[in-house]
């Protein structure tokens, strides 16, 4: 969160208890009724990664083969992962012997 200039910097308790209460509110809203998006070209028998917009730029992420298991995130914490996606921080190194991401 950006400071004000005569806002003093928050300390980490703070930061912490509006951590906690972007999550609770993120948790609260009723998703319901949200429209879920998949990679282009998936077929609907294959597991695929599923997300929805909500409000506020937050972001909610499903499996389609449990779509009841929903992980929800706030628009910094999406934009970090898609930023860090574009940058190769996910990259896999292939295993010796099997493909990317193979132990």
């Amino acid at each position: 969160m950006a400071e004000l200039p005569d806002q003093e910097p928050e300390t980490r308790q703070e930061i912490r208890a509006r951590k906690e209460r972007e999550r609770d509110e993120l948790y609260a809203l009723d998703i319901s009724g949200v429209e879920w998006h998949s990679a282009p070209g998936t077929e609907t028998h294959e597991e695929r990664v599923e997300i929805a917009y909500l409000p506020g730029g937050a972001v909610a992420m499903r499996s389609s083969l449990d779509p009841a298991t929903v992980l929800r995130y706030t628009e910094a914490e999406w934009r970090a992962f898609v930023l860090g996606a574009r940058d190769g921080e996910f990259d896999l190194e292939p295993s010796p012997g099997g493909p990317a991401g193979s132990e």
